[in-house]
């Protein structure tokens, strides 16, 4: 008998997340393994095919699925040009820069993503114990917990290619999944995806029972049966 080939999958968090953001991703052990990939500290001046192919590098296995989510979708779209893989997913993320939203195609032209004050993300634990409500509280746990990355060089590297971006179309065969109520990426600029019906930005998070459900069938197709996608705002 002939044993099953595992196929590993690599998982890229969003811009100044950790990988624990995959923590509840669930996909049966006998088929497949999961890996994190970790944020690197930009070189100076370093585009974004560099860093993606240093990225690249921390890929052990031939053929991989690759990830992504938020910028880390733009990452792994990125890095799937220099590399063979078997698929490339895309979670709350956008496929060309024609799929960014007007503020920040705004910024890109106005060069106003320069002025952010990406020093800020260095205060989220002060923003923790200022925080009135039990919504703004549970918001700076999150926070807290899953956006560990706050070196301005790696903020202000990653806004700046977030934003702009050179994709004028998509690469082909990305496979993209997006909630409708993303509020970083609004769905209306989304030309294309399998829909989360009720996802947020940060539905890897929130809605990780959709994902454990449906991730293997979309690894393995690309895709999701009809009877499925009726299925979705449940």
């Amino acid at each position: 008998m002939v044993k099953e080939t595992v196929i590993h999958v690599y998982c890229m968090p969003g811009l100044a997340a950790n990988p624990s953001i995959f923590e509840m991703i669930r996909l049966p052990e006998q088929k497949f393994q999961i890996h994190w990939l970790d944020w690197l500290l930009p070189k100076p001046k370093e585009s974004l095919k560099e860093y993606s192919a240093r990225l690249c590098k921390k890929v052990k296995h031939e053929n991989p699925v690759l990830i992504g989510v938020s910028f880390g979708g733009i990452i792994v779209q990125e890095m799937a040009q220099q590399m063979q893989v078997r698929r490339v997913i895309i979670i709350s993320s956008v496929k060309s820069e024609k799929e960014l939203p007007r503020r920040m195609r705004f910024a890109r032209c106005t060069k106003a993503f320069k002025i952010l004050p990406t020093s800020l993300a260095r205060y989220v634990d002060a923003f923790e114990k200022v925080a009135v409500g039990d919504f703004a509280r549970k918001r700076a746990k999150l926070y807290k917990k899953y956006l560990s990355i706050t070196d301005t060089r790696y903020l202000d590297w990653a806004i700046e290619k977030m934003v702009c971006w050179e994709r004028p179309e998509p690469f082909p065969d990305v496979v993209h999944i997006h909630g409708d109520k993303d509020e970083i990426f609004p769905y209306r600029y989304i030309d294309g995806c399998i829909t989360v019906k009720g996802g947020t930005h940060v539905m890897i998070i929130n809605r990780f029972r959709w994902f454990n459900e449906h991730l293997e069938e979309i690894i393995l197709t690309g895709n999701l049966k009809e009877k499925k996608e009726k299925e979705l705002s449940n």
